[in-house]
């Protein structure tokens, strides 16, 4: 069930499962409003979705243009959406809430432009317009699609899909359960249960916490950080918080969460200018870089990179790629394989030329070396899964940092072979050995086939005393996890390369 389910994720975009989700949450809104089951006139419902999205969509096209950046229509509709859920809706009549829902629509798209420190918004988008909206309109978020328990399946369904493709479970556990926790600890002990049930069922915690809280732009991307971030929303999530006279609202919770994510964080959006292009293997090519300032990262880790389609397909116009350069290198490398039927951000990436641009932002991942540098390493790559490794192998040359580390690198034959030029100088000036195992027309010294656990046995002896670390397509990354753990090697020395947005 759960491969079943990871398949379908891998398919689709973070964004457009995101997209995909409100877009459900309000068709089910519209239908249970028709049968009297979600107390909303489900006229007013559509109309606040249109207005919702129409001041949203302009207002992105303008100040788009305004700051010449990128215009990202999944965005734009996943913000509207979200205030359609949580502001009341309203009748074509009403002036005053229709000009609150323009309002707070308006702002949450001009926050990514305004309230921006290095092209990087500091604010989730929805939740400052909506804080907005009852701070100078007097027209609060009711957070209603959290208060109708005929929404509740939908709500947990499509949540934990979101939280699977992510891999955020440390980031909704730790804010439902510090949130459970100071609500308890505000409440009187008779009235726990109800306390409990009524966060549960009739308030926004779970949508909040799956929509919200997860929104990967204007929260942290290392794991601790990420954690208190979600501990400090929690905390302030309880309704009983206060300081003073002043009480927090889910929205307010976020905004300060949001200040800690950026003082934690990587700083910043890049704008990159194309140098040059290089082939790396027979549909592999590398686009070279020139950054406007230093890109400060470790090896292995990855960056979200934009593009401005006109035409975007169901993948958008934003991709996660491992940077394939190394900290030392004054360039930011970006290694990407083709296929027949690319995505339409592919074919605009291929379609460059030197003094094109590119945005580069959202700087993350955990797949890096070891602090210790007598730690035994194994890398496992298949395809243009070796990406990282080039990089970690290339900050290792700049450095003359020898580290005691084998390669098993899988492709299907010989012109899928990429970087033998770092491969090469890491075996000759570190001493790291790489075996390739070429699944069709494997030459003299090569493995015939693909990495298994024979050649894990063969190539490395001492495998249980190895930290692996595996990159490539997700099939294999699965096999050779499942390998490894019936090998007998601790899950804990298994690290995989694993980034949102796969698809």
């Amino acid at each position: 069930m759960i491969k079943t389910i990871d398949r379908f994720l891998d398919h689709l975009t973070m964004y457009r499962l995101v997209l995909y989700y409100l877009m459900a949450l309000v068709s089910a809104a519209l239908v249970l409003c028709l049968a009297k089951l979600v107390p909303h006139d489900p006229i007013a419902l559509a109309f606040t979705t249109a207005l919702a999205l129409a001041a949203c969509w302009l207002a992105n096209k303008v100040f788009a243009h305004v700051f010449a950046v990128p215009a990202n229509n999944e965005s734009v509709y996943i913000t509207a959406l979200i205030l359609a859920l949580i502001l009341d809706p309203v009748a074509t009549t009403d002036i005053k809430g229709i000009a609150a829902v323009a309002f707070a629509s308006v702002w949450a798209i001009s926050s990514k432009f305004i309230l921006a420190v290095g092209r990087k918004h500091l604010f989730n988008p929805a939740a400052l317009g909506v804080a907005l909206s009852a701070l100078l309109l007097d027209q609060p978020a009711t957070w209603w699609v959290g208060g109708n328990l005929p929404l509740l399946p939908l709500v947990l369904f499509g949540g934990m899909l979101i939280v699977r493709k992510l891999r955020r479970l440390d980031l909704v556990s730790t804010f439902v359960v510090v949130a459970l926790a100071t609500i308890l600890a505000t409440s009187d002990p008779s009235q726990y249960w109800t306390a409990l049930t009524e966060t549960l069922i009739s308030s926004p915690l779970l949508f909040f916490a799956f929509v919200m809280l997860t929104e990967p732009l204007t929260a942290p991307t290392m794991r601790w950080p990420r954690i208190a971030f979600a501990a400090i929303v929690g905390l302030l999530f309880a309704p009983n918080i206060h300081i003073g006279s002043f009480y927090f609202t889910p929205e307010l919770a976020l905004l300060a969460g949001n200040l800690f994510a950026y003082a934690a964080g990587p700083k910043g959006r890049f704008v990159l200018t194309l140098e040059r292009i290089e082939q790396s293997a027979v549909d592999s090519f590398d686009f070279i870089f020139q950054s406007p300032r230093k890109l400060a990262f470790e090896a292995g880790q990855y960056l979200e990179w934009t593009l401005g389609l006109d035409r975007a397909d169901n993948r958008g116009n934003r991709r996660y790629f491992t940077v394939a350069s190394a900290p030392t290198e004054e360039t930011v490398r970006l290694g990407v394989k083709f296929y027949p039927q690319s995505s339409a951000f592919k074919r605009e990436l291929m379609a460059m030329k030197p003094g094109s641009t590119i945005h580069a932002a959202q700087l993350a991942g955990n797949f890096t070396l070891p602090a210790r540098r007598e730690t035994k390493i194994a890398f496992l790559a298949g395809g243009i899964g070796i990406t990282p490794f080039r990089s970690m192998l290339q900050y290792l040359l700049d450095r003359k940092e020898r580290r005691p580390i084998v390669i098993l690198y899988g492709t299907e034959g010989q012109q899928d072979i990429a970087y033998r030029d770092v491969l090469g100088a890491a075996r000759q000036e570190l001493g790291i050995k790489t075996v390739h195992a070429v699944a069709r027309g494997g030459e003299r010294g090569q493995y015939p086939g693909y990495i298994d656990e024979r050649l894990l046995r063969l190539a490395i002896p001492d495998y249980l005393e190895r930290t692996f670390y595996i990159s490539g397509p997700q099939a294999m990354v699965k096999v050779l996890r499942q390998k490894l753990l019936a090998m007998g090697v601790r899950r804990s020395k298994i690290k995989v390369d694993y980034f949102p947005g796969f698809a």
